[in-house]
């Protein structure tokens, strides 16, 4: 039942035998609030090729830069992929845990990983000229990070950086874009679809200065999302209210599932978080003998012992409705 990447409802749902809109998903770190959509997809022309324009417009615009910063793709992955590949750099720094697509497409990619194990030793000095990876709010912990020092010693060093923000819209903490006028080694990506509750539109920014936007554009094909992502999240950026409500009930609700964790007995430790998702240790018992408690009750949680350096001990649970909270707090208490 280890899953290697949260969300993989329609397997969890084969192997426990049911059917998939009963599965409570809490290892999926998306959004459960979702935005009002002011869209009728059997009206729309899909006849001609897309033009991300107005998308682009509306993305630099929440984001406080100019739409020649940045860059659309399929999906953050598919930026983190392009990124790694056009650099070209020989060795980068991963920040850990984090993200497991960021060491595939490392190792993919020929660079020498240097991890530092954030949790015990964030300020390490890094090696020269190297790319370094910092998920911000981090995953699997949802911690956000003051990360002004880091940045000045990552300068200092001469790295590349690139900074994870695919969290950042559930807090209420400033992004480092102020510093893509001061350091042209500088990229930020941005996961729409988290915030906006849509892992199926496959949308992803990357930010940067102008003219790295322009190489990494210039290797780019013309067409890299469909007609259908562009409009939803177009849809999605115009709902005025979503930001506030969607954060509202995400602390709202974290603060619930924080409290459940507290009277759960097997509970060893519960990791501050900013995001939308939190990590536990647990003891006397292990993430996957959890799993399988759980899964009486058609609940899916995260077991983070892919996640370097974690273990078995660890889980991390999405925030979700007060509903599908409730029938976690009831699976516990029989666990």
């Amino acid at each position: 039942m280890q899953q290697p990447h949260g969300g993989n409802i329609v397997a969890f749902a084969k192997e426990i035998g049911c059917e998939v809109r009963e599965v409570i998903d809490l290892s999926s770190n998306i959004n459960f609030v979702k935005p009002n959509i002011e869209l009728d997809f059997n009206t729309l022309n899909i006849s001609p090729y897309p033009n991300y324009e107005k998308l682009e417009k509306a993305i630099a615009q929440l984001y406080n830069i100019e739409t020649a910063q940045l860059e659309l793709f399929n999906g953050a992955t598919t930026a983190i992929y392009t990124l790694f590949r056009e650099l070209g750099l020989k060795k980068c720094v991963l920040y850990a845990p984090c993200y497991g697509e960021y060491e595939k497409s490392a190792k993919l990619n020929g660079y020498k990983i240097h991890y530092i194990n954030r949790f015990e030793n964030l300020y390490e000095k890094v090696p020269k000229d190297a790319l370094v990876i910092f998920v911000n709010p981090s995953t699997p912990d949802g911690r956000f990070y003051e990360i002004e020092r880091l940045m000045q010693h990552w300068i200092e060093q001469k790295c590349t950086i690139l900074v994870d923000e695919s969290f950042l819209d559930f807090t209420p903490y400033s992004s480092v874009t102020k510093y893509l006028k001061e350091y042209d080694r500088l990229y930020i990506l941005k996961s729409m679809t988290k915030f906006y509750a849509s892992a199926g539109i496959r949308i992803g920014a990357l930010l940067s200065c102008a003219k790295n936007i322009q190489v990494i554009k210039a290797k780019e094909p013309l067409w890299k999302i469909s007609q259908f992502d562009n409009n939803y999240l177009q849809s999605a950026l115009e709902d005025r209210t979503f930001k506030d409500r969607s954060k509202k009930a995400n602390i709202e609700n974290r603060e619930f599932l924080i409290s459940i964790f507290q009277n759960f007995k097997y509970t060893e430790e519960i990791f501050p978080s900013s995001a939308n998702f939190i990590l536990v240790k647990l003891k006397e018992i292990d993430a996957h003998k959890l799993q399988k408690s759980l899964s009486r009750f058609k609940i899916l949680i995260r077991n983070c012992a892919n996640f370097y350096p974690l273990n078995r001990q660890y889980i991390r649970i999405a925030v979700k409705s007060k509903k599908d909270l409730d029938v976690l707090r009831e699976a516990l208490r029989v666990c």
